[in-house]
């Protein structure tokens, strides 16, 4: 079986990320037209709500997690929410922090900003490395604020109470108005993210999200790793040179490092013959390339199927209880 080389690499990659982003594209438009159908008082929905909205609700899906491990069941207003959750971290934990580099919407647009830069400035800046070092911490920080806010100091008997409430209930609808009907100081914050995003390459994902830290750590128990063969290493440091984590590939024989997205752009610009692999530690010979990205879409697409099989995706909340809803939204947003 033929082992891809770079352009085919990149091209995997590439039209794995362009097809989840139409696809979540796709979920915002199909919520923005049901939530239209609320507004102008449609007494059934233009389109079916879409439960993938709830991808972007991860901090909720963290009170859900909570409130299934107390409960042992999951809570049927958001369901979703926490399905995609748990899928997403049962990637990490399978298949390094995959998610953050061939799905995440968020992720694909840094990229794309990323290069935008480079065409417009002739190439990307790099913070020095102990202000990069510093810098990297912050997500993480954000990460044990949250972890303490919600897994540590919200109380057990007080999460039925925030999931039943109609802030939760209403928090698709609000997190759709942020992007629909955006405050000044919402447009001056995406526009400064944007910018330093221009300017150093994925600026959010490595420095500010909360969400890839845990991803990141969730992934030091993937089987999978990018593995060197330096018997074979000619010690050119492509690898390294091209890493957008700045990992220095070249010095390692396993990458375990949290910041490691599993992009495989090391692999890519590797101009050795059987170096460079993203293979689990039990697997000797080389994979062909297609297997990696074949084992993180399906690890996503199966997580999505259990929740949807075993009846944890779409919401109890009905098109009446929108309606209801959608009065409440102003009051619910400070």
């Amino acid at each position: 079986m033929t082992i891809f080389g770079q352009k085919p690499i990149i091209a995997i990659r590439t039209i794995v990320q362009w097809c989840f982003l139409f696809w979540i594209v796709g979920i915002g438009v199909r919520f923005g037209l049901f939530v239209y159908s609320l507004e102008i008082g449609a007494a059934a929905p233009l389109v079916s709500r879409p439960p993938g909205v709830e991808g972007f609700l991860p901090i909720g899906a963290l009170v859900s997690l909570k409130y299934m491990l107390f409960s042992g069941t999951v809570h049927p207003v958001h369901p979703a929410a926490l399905i995609i959750f748990l899928s997403i971290l049962l990637m990490s934990m399978l298949a390094k922090k995959s998610f953050c580099s061939w799905i995440c919407p968020v992720g694909t647009l840094s990229e794309v900003a990323s290069k935008l830069g480079k065409s417009l400035f002739g190439r990307n800046f790099k913070i020095w490395r102990w202000p990069d070092f510093f810098l990297r911490g912050i997500k993480y920080l954000l990460l044990v604020f949250f972890i303490k806010l919600i897994l540590l100091d919200m109380p057990g008997e007080a999460l039925g109470g925030f999931l039943d409430a109609p802030y939760w209930a209403a928090s698709d609808i609000k997190m759709l108005h942020f992007f629909t009907r955006m405050s000044v100081t919402t447009m001056v914050v995406l526009a400064m993210l944007t910018l330093l995003s221009l300017l150093f390459k994925n600026f959010w994902c490595r420095y500010l999200c909360p969400y890839g830290a845990l991803l990141g750590l969730a992934s030091l128990v993937s089987p999978f790793k990018i593995r060197r063969n330096a018997s074979n290493c000619t010690g050119c440091q492509r690898c390294s040179a091209a890493c957008p984590a700045t990992i220095a590939v070249h010095a390692s024989t396993t990458v375990s490092t949290p910041e490691c997205t599993g992009c495989l752009t090391c692999v890519a610009h590797c101009p050795g013959k059987n170096v460079l692999a993203m293979q689990p530690v039990f697997w000797r010979r080389p994979l062909p390339v297609w297997i990696y990205p074949s084992v993180v879409v399906s690890l996503f697409l199966a997580g999505i199927g259990v929740g949807m099989v075993s009846g944890h995706w779409s919401s109890s909340l009905s098109y009446e209880d929108y309606r209801r809803l959608l009065s409440l939204v102003p009051y619910l947003s400070h």
